[in-house]
């Protein structure tokens, strides 16, 4: 197992860096079941992006526009209903049958240093699933002032994925720090395999061959 730890100062920054990293050291690993039977190069990862409230929470090489985060956080996180066909969303399972985002928000307005405040995605069912969620929780806590997202994903599309599961748990936090009274805070995230999908390799290769680097900050400017 190929374990890293990456610390980014934003998103952005945080995307580059871990595409770079697996299409450079990223093992080869196939996938015998779930939605996409395929070769993957992955990693396990450990991450902590500092500054994720930091504007633009997309990247300009990512494969869509920050339109489509807000759409992906309004439809899969904010709201707790599913489409017809879909097995589950992620705000269907945060919202019922008990609404854990309002109610976190709720014991946070009581208790600050509250430390039990964690949502919860995947179910004991899940394990006869085909497909189970790849976020399987997302833990709280406030520190100076500011509301943290600890994630955990059990399986994790770098490519396409990573971007607007990343931009879209933020703004969900900016929604939920707001109506605690406090700022947003950082996003730590932890994977056992994030990967790139053989149908990514080219796509990625060719964003590193074009100079996509990690973000310009203003104290790299100086």
């Amino acid at each position: 197992m190929s374990l890293f730890h990456i610390e980014a100062f934003d998103i952005p920054d945080a995307w580059i860096q871990v595409v770079r990293k697996i299409h450079e050291e990223g093992g080869e690993f196939n996938i015998e079941r779930g939605s996409e039977l395929t070769k993957t190069k992955k990693i396990s990862l450990s991450l902590i992006i500092e500054q994720p409230e930091n504007r633009p929470l997309v990247h300009e090489g990512a494969p869509f526009a920050m339109k489509y985060v807000e759409q992906y956080a309004l439809e899969y996180l904010f709201v707790g209903d599913k489409k017809e066909g879909e097995e589950y969303t992620y705000g269907e399972r945060l919202r019922k049958p008990i609404d854990q985002i309002e109610r976190v928000i709720e014991r946070y307005k009581e208790f600050r240093n509250d430390r039990q405040n964690t949502m919860l995605i995947r179910q004991p069912e899940d394990i006869n699933s085909h497909d189970p969620p790849c976020l399987t929780v997302i833990d709280t806590e406030i520190l100076d002032d500011k509301l943290n997202f600890l994630v955990y994903f059990r399986s994790w599309d770098a490519y396409a994925g990573f971007p607007a599961n990343v931009a879209g748990l933020q703004l969900l936090k900016e929604y939920m720090a707001e109506r605690i009274g406090v700022g947003p805070g950082t996003t730590s995230a932890f994977s056992k395999n994030i990967h790139l999908y053989e149908r990514q390799f080219e796509m990625v290769d060719n964003l590193i061959k074009s100079g996509a680097n990690r973000p310009k900050f203003k104290a790299e400017k100086d």
